[in-house]
């Protein structure tokens, strides 16, 4: 089962680019797109269901903002729009959880928010990480096998960007944001690329504005964090980084399903 995660800068404008055609070639199991900026209506159908694809999405309230959208080639299991639990966290449309293979592997989209704009965003940023880890760590304990991927928004360590030292007062590779990761790994979950691939220089964000993809500098801030209990179920995990259309580029994770 392979499944793709992929911050996308806009559904639409990624669909005008080469989605539909990385869509037929590569046929992922299972894609979790970030940043979708739509609402379904705004969509064709062809966008909503493209062609092999069941679709769900979640959009933020602000129209052109946020949102995630999940395609699977066979039908989920179940699915959650939201935390749908009051917490104040549902209104940006930031989380998408499906349930594959029988109940046996959960996948949850999310859009970690930015915390670059001003101060309210990064405390919003840190209390949507910490709902989040009290959120799916229940979820873990309960003995699901879970894999937490998309956009965290965040470096996690220095080899993770092109310039660290110039980088610690910026949000994105703050203490705070780092040692947050530091519990989520504590906890029990892995980063699902470092299993396979410990080299530098393998990131998945550049900034467009300084066309920092060409000069080879970046961020790996997209991830497949999954639970100890998929470790010997996970064959590979990889970046697409020579796929353009975003500022982003996409993510894997093969799952063995046998040995779930």
């Amino acid at each position: 089962m392979r499944i793709a995660s992929w911050n996308v800068n806009g559904y639409r404008a990624i669909w005008k680019k080469n989605f539909q055609d990385w869509l037929s070639q590569k046929r992922p199991d299972v894609v979790c797109l970030q940043e979708t900026k739509s609402w379904p209506e705004q969509l064709t159908e062809d966008q909503l269901n493209p062609q092999g694809y069941f679709s769900v999405f979640s959009q933020a309230e602000k129209k052109g903002y946020s949102g995630v959208g999940t395609f699977s080639k066979v039908e989920p299991d179940s699915v959650q729009i939201g935390f749908g639990d009051g917490a104040g966290f549902d209104s940006e449309g930031r989380l998408v959880i499906t349930e594959h293979l029988g109940g046996k592997l959960l996948v949850a989209n999310v859009y970690f928010p930015n915390g670059k704009a001003r101060k309210e965003r990064l405390d919003y940023k840190m209390n949507f990480y910490e709902h989040i880890f009290k959120y799916f760590n229940k979820l873990k304990d309960s003995g699901r096998n879970i894999i937490v991927c998309g956009d965290y928004n965040t470096a996690h360590k220095p080899i993770d960007l092109s310039h660290p030292k110039n980088n610690e007062k910026s949000s994105g590779f703050l203490p705070i944001e780092r040692a947050w990761i530091d519990r989520w790994v504590d906890s029990g979950w892995m980063d699902s690329f470092r299993m396979f691939d410990s080299s530098p220089d393998k990131y998945s964000w550049w900034d467009m504005r300084t066309r920092a993809r060409e000069r080879g500098i970046g961020w790996r801030i997209d991830y497949h964090f999954a639970t100890e209990s998929l470790r010997s179920a996970i064959v590979s995990a990889s970046i697409s980084d020579e796929v353009v259309g975003s500022d982003h580029c996409p993510i894997w994770i093969e799952i063995d399903e046998t040995a779930l």
